[in-house]
């Protein structure tokens, strides 16, 4: 169980601070929720308590896989499937896992490619929204802005900024 001021990563949402834990009713239901603030947005999410596990909640990284993440950002772009269809469907089944490094292959993947050759509407939409999650726990995990951590994501993948 978490407890309040810990930082957590909501997979698909991003990292935040859990700020209460509060016990609601909703649709008939009493649960307990937690409360998590959101650095990036400022936005606030209610996860249940009880769902922690199979929502796949986690703490933000340490200080070695942040290493680890920036090693995989340095890395080269990983053979991707030349069909979009499939390219989104794998990219976005790495995104949902909620696996740090799964989901900095797939903006290292994209930002390459699309320095390379572009992307289509739903691959940069699918860029900016796993950036987003990256950011949200290098911010939290590193102490630094939103600013400073798009720009050591875009020098260890040394193309332009998105």
């Amino acid at each position: 169980m978490f407890n309040i001021g810990d930082k957590i990563v909501y997979p698909m949402h991003g990292a935040g601070v859990i700020v209460a834990i509060e016990e609601k009713e909703i649709l008939g239901r009493r649960r307990k929720y937690y409360i998590m603030k959101m650095p990036i947005g400022d936005m606030k999410v209610m996860v249940p308590v009880d769902n922690v596990k199979e929502i796949g909640i986690r703490e933000v990284i340490d200080d070695e896989e942040i290493e680890q993440v920036f090693e995989v950002l340095k890395g080269s772009k990983t053979k991707m499937p030349q069909n979009w269809n499939r390219r989104y469907r794998l990219n976005m089944d790495k995104i949902k896992s909620g696996n740090i490094y799964e989901i900095a292959s797939v903006v290292r993947n994209l930002m390459i490619r699309d320095a390379e050759k572009g992307l289509s509407t739903g691959e940069r939409k699918m860029l900016n929204s796993a950036k987003q999650m990256l950011v949200s726990e290098l911010v939290l995990a590193k102490g630094i802005d939103r600013d400073q951590t798009e720009m050591l994501i875009d020098e260890a993948i040394n193309c332009p900024s998105i």
